[in-house]
C-alpha cells in the first residue's frame, strides 16, 4: 500500500463518519495497489466536500416558540375549547368537596433533574386555568440560566389568594422544588399560602390495583383516552434543555413544551372526571 493510501486509511479510521461517493471510490481504489497516483491536495478537497455535505444535513434548529418577556425568558399562550366549564365541581376529595372552576390553577414544571435538592431548578412552568369557558394554557421557559429570577417573578404575579393549585405529585415534588428556588432567589414563596389539590392521592385511592400503575401517562390512556404521539418523556427534559443551552438546538426543547402543555391539559380533564354528580 502506498503512503497516500495509508494516509487515506488513517483518515477513514479517525473520522468514522466520512462516506465516500461511488464516483470517488473509483478514483481512490487503485491507490491501495499503488497503480495510480493522485495529488494529496485533490484528495483532501474530495473528502472535504463530503464532510461539508454531511455537516449541512445536521444543521442546528434554534427556533424558539413564543415571545420574550425578559432577556432569556420565553412565554407561550394558547386557548383550548374543552366544552363549558362546570359552574361548581363536586368531589369526594376531603377538603375540596365544592370547587369553583375559575379558582383552579393547574400547574406542572419541567426541571433539570428528578432527584430534587438545591442543585435542581425548574426551567419550565406550565399553567392552565378556565377563562370564559375555555382552558387557557400559559408556559414560561428559560432560554438562559440567568432568566430564572424573571420566571419566578412572573409566575408569582399570576397567583392570587383565592387560587387552588392543582397538580399531579406536586405536593411532594413541584411545590417543594419551587419553594427552594424562591428561597435561593431571596423571594417570597407565593405557593405557601395557597390550597393545593394533588390529584395523585385520590387517583391512587380509586385506581391502585386496577391498572398497572398510577403514573399520569397511564391514567391519561385508561381514563381520559389520551395517547401521546412523539412524546418526549419527562426524564429526557433535562437533556433537551442542556442541548439548547450548549448547542442552540431547540428541536427537543419544543417537544418538552408539547409534553408540558399536555400535562396541564390532562390535569384539568382529570379533575373533571374525578368529580361526582351534584348532590
Amino acid at each position: 500500500m502506498t503512503a497516500l493510501a495509508a494516509q487515506l486509511e488513517r483518515w477513514r479510521q479517525q473520522s468514522g463518519a466520512v462516506r465516500i461517493q461511488p464516483a470517488a471510490q473509483a478514483v481512490i481504489a487503485p491507490l491501495a495497489s499503488g497503480s495510480a497516483a493522485i495529488e494529496l491536495d485533490h484528495l483532501r478537497r474530495l473528502l472535504g466536500l463530503r464532510l461539508r455535505s454531511t455537516a449541512s444535513q445536521t444543521a442546528v434548529d434554534g427556533d424558539l416558540p413564543g415571545s420574550e418577556l425578559a432577556p432569556g425568558l420565553r412565554y407561550v399562550e394558547r386557548h383550548l375549547d374543552l366544552g363549558p366549564a362546570d359552574a361548581v365541581l363536586y368531589t369526594d376529595i376531603a377538603g375540596f368537596e365544592h370547587i369553583d372552576p375559575p379558582r383552579l390553577l393547574h400547574f406542572d414544571t419541567e426541571t433539570t433533574g428528578l432527584s430534587g435538592g438545591t442543585g435542581t431548578r425548574a426551567f419550565m412552568i406550565g399553567v392552565a386555568d378556565w377563562r370564559d369557558d375555555r382552558l387557557r394554557i400559559r408556559q414560561l421557559y428559560l432560554a438562559t440560566m440567568a432568566a430564572e429570577s424573571a420566571m419566578l417573578e412572573t409566575f408569582a404575579s399570576w397567583l392570587r389568594p383565592e387560587h387552588i393549585l392543582v397538580s399531579y405529585n406536586g405536593r411532594c415534588y413541584d411545590a417543594p422544588l419551587l419553594a427552594t428556588r424562591y428561597r435561593l432567589a431571596r423571594m417570597h414563596n407565593p405557593l405557601a399560602a395557597l390550597r393545593h389539590l394533588d390529584l395523585l392521592f385520590p387517583v391512587r385511592r380509586r385506581y391502585r390495583g386496577v391498572w398497572e400503575n398510577c403514573r399520569l401517562a397511564t391514567i391519561e390512556r385508561q381514563l381520559l383516552g389520551v395517547l401521546r404521539e412523539d412524546d418526549l418523556p419527562g426524564s429526557e427534559a433535562p437533556r433537551a434543555w442542556r442541548s439548547y443551552l450548549t448547542r442552540g438546538d431547540a428541536r427537543d426543547l419544543r417537544r418538552v413544551l408539547a409534553h408540558n402543555d399536555q400535562d396541564v391539559i390532562s390535569l384539568a380533564q382529570l379533575l373533571r372526571r374525578l368529580a361526582i354528580a351534584a348532590p
